[in-house]
């Protein structure tokens, strides 16, 4: 059984308390940010923490253009020419992508150092530094290869969210209300009613993803429904110039249109959850894209791409109802193609 690292909601105090603990004193600190985190978030992270004052700093491209082959070698460079031994523990300061580069880095340096994640954005702090995926982007294709390799400490830091401008905070938000619609219905209703994100809300979307994973750290069963909605919106993600949790709260229209057709989810729900997505997308200066039969042929290939596919065709995850997933229901290209062309609408 892969172990689990802590995740903690007290913040940077609450990780420099741990580094004085003895199972930390020997270690070598390298700190992986990007320009953001750099100017944003390094000054109180070494502030904050003593044991970072002496830490050495990499800085990698900001957003996925971090996530290649050729930034973690030049990383694991970097560790090689400063001395870093097993004993090495990588801190990974910054959102989904330095995180998932950090985590890869970490598994492959000397079989395995140590690494903390200290999400700086609301979509690392509530989905991608919890669970243990780690991953790079190959061919032309999103997280294609990885490790499943859990970071020692997971530090939730809410005062990061100041530095975020809004579209970031909406981006987060769709990933919050995604684990919540496939986790508890009870929490879908209050994040799709309030105008702002709390500590509260923050803390109950990052431990409902935690323990689904506790239940299947490999991604055999019950975590794939963390999947609702990503099949479909990593291809509008890597279609178009639309971040990640956005792409996925697109994605998720069209799953939840999928489970209406398929599995008798209730139109009330997706015509809800279709107002809601075109007011947050609105807020943000954005529209719901529509997309005619030549874009969708191109994205469909990406969709294929898709790891939890099988030679049948899309293994999607669908609901049944708030709360209820279903996984690996067979969608097939004409049900895709008819739910793309009718998202705008």
């Amino acid at each position: 059984m892969m172990k689990q690292g802590k995740l903690f909601f007290g913040g940077l105090v609450s990780l420099n308390r741990m580094l004085r603990r003895e199972a930390w004193h020997d270690a070598r600190y390298t700190v992986l940010l990007d320009e953001n985190t750099f100017e944003n978030c390094l000054p109180t992270l070494v502030s904050k923490v003593d044991a970072f004052q002496e830490a050495d700093f990499v800085e990698v491209p900001v957003g996925e253009e971090c996530k290649s082959l050729e930034v973690a070698a030049q990383v694991w460079q970097t560790l090689l020419e400063s001395g870093s031994d097993r004993q090495a523990v990588l801190v990974c300061l910054g959102g989904g992508a330095v995180c998932d580069l950090g985590g890869f880095v970490a598994a492959g340096y000397k079989r395995g150092i140590r690494h903390i994640n200290v999400p700086t954005s609301l979509l690392a702090m509530v989905d991608a530094a919890i669970g243990g995926k780690t991953a790079i982007d190959f061919g032309g294709v999103k997280n294609s290869i990885g490790h499943f390799y859990p970071a020692e400490l997971t530090v939730i830091e809410p005062s990061f969210l100041s530095t975020l401008p809004q579209p970031e905070l909406v981006n987060g938000l769709m990933e919050m209300v995604k684990t919540a619609a496939v986790c508890d219905a009870q929490l879908y209703a209050r994040l799709m009613a309030d105008n702002t994100i709390g500590k509260d809300d923050i803390m109950a979307v990052a431990q409902l993803k935690a323990r689904v994973v506790k239940a299947d750290p490999y991604d055999h069963g019950i975590r794939r429904i963390l999947n609702f909605g990503h099949t479909f919106g990593h291809a509008v993600e890597l279609f178009s110039d639309l971040p990640h949790g956005v792409a996925v709260g697109i994605g998720m229209k069209v799953a939840m249109y999928l489970s209406v057709q398929k599995i008798g989810l209730s139109e009330g729900i997706y015509n809800a959850y279709s107002q809601w997505l075109k007011a947050q997308l609105s807020a943000i200066g954005r529209q719901m894209p529509a997309y005619g039969l030549k874009d969708i042929e191109q994205m469909l290939p990406l969709m294929h791409q898709d790891k939890k596919n099988t030679a049948e065709g899309l293994r999607c995850v669908l609901m049944k109802e708030l709360g209820a997933a279903v996984i690996d229901v067979t969608v097939g290209d004409n049900e895709v193609r008819d739910a793309f062309l009718k998202l705008a609408r």
